[in-house]
């Protein structure tokens, strides 16, 4: 596959990719040389982003949508699997139920807000003062300012399901206590991928799912709660519901800022600087 962008850069590195088909397998069935497609490399790939090629298995692609450009659609896929894997995988999320977002002005947070409110859910969320307008337009019925120092006495009720994308310990708490018994907390900043840098993947895997396992004990016994770690996977169905929201509008992640190939320094450290809030986009000529 050809790739005209390359994916979100932050402190870590994400493999998003898309662009046109160049070759396919025999066995390949779904896609044709010259389609052009977005999807999202596993983040444990070895196989590089930085490149006007890339190879992807079937299930880690989908037709890019006609009405999203492929600046846009770079974007996408990274943080809506996540959010996907989430609502659909873990939480199970169905119409009527009741979600809040902890940090629902970053890109996965706001995936999640987008697919919740198309699914039948009622959606709330915390989010900074700049996000709160965005958080809202996308349909969520509540947005809280995270700086608020009344955030409890804000958000009202009890939820279903909790996805918290800040992982600090007082939003787990904060979490943990808008929970209804038998509801689901979500986080993306569990200890696997620590553990497995400092580690390696050979033990630090174990240990990560270990100290998993014990937490969910914990929040079991002591709140009647499902605890687990969230984390991208590449996934066909996920990718066409995806593509079927951003064709009809339903789902946005917006580009903050694309910098040319030969401005990756640039791009990297105004990342890391948190100079750019949000997404940031390679482009190749």
């Amino acid at each position: 596959m050809r790739s005209s962008f390359v994916p979100e850069l932050s402190l870590s590195i994400h493999s998003i990719q898309d662009g046109e088909v160049a070759a396919v397998g025999a066995s390949v069935r779904s896609l044709t040389v010259g389609q052009e497609v977005f999807g999202a490399l596993h983040p444990t790939a070895v196989r590089g982003t930085y490149a006007d090629y890339a190879v992807l298995s079937e299930d880690e692609l989908t037709p890019k949508p006609v009405s999203v450009t492929h600046a846009d659609a770079s974007a996408i896929p990274f943080a809506a699997l996540t959010a996907w894997r989430a609502l659909k995988c873990a939480a199970r999320m169905s119409e009527g139920q009741r979600l809040l977002v902890l940090g629902g002005g970053g890109a996965v947070g706001f995936a999640a807000v987008q697919f919740s409110v198309a699914s039948g859910c009622h959606v709330s969320a915390t989010c900074g003062s700049k996000s709160i307008d965005r958080v809202l337009a996308a349909g969520a019925e509540q947005a809280v300012d995270y700086s608020s120092k009344d955030i409890e006495l804000a958000i009202k009720g009890k939820f279903d399901a909790v996805l918290d994308t800040i992982g600090a310990p007082e939003t787990e708490i904060l979490g943990l206590n808008f929970l209804k018994r038998g509801g689901h907390y979500m986080t993306l900043h569990g200890e696997t991928a620590a553990l497995a840098d400092h580690y390696g993947l050979a033990l630090g895997l174990p240990i990560a799912t270990t100290v998993l396992l014990k937490k969910r004990m914990q929040t079991w016994y002591s709140y009647g709660i499902d605890y687990s770690y969230i984390y991208m996977r590449a996934d066909a169905e996920g990718l066409e519901e995806i593509r079927r929201l951003s064709e009809t509008g339903k789902l946005k992640i917006p580009v903050d800022k694309t910098f040319h190939m030969t401005q990756v320094r640039e791009a990297h450290e105004a990342k890391d600087k948190r100079l750019i809030p949000g997404k940031v986009v390679l482009e190749f000529d």
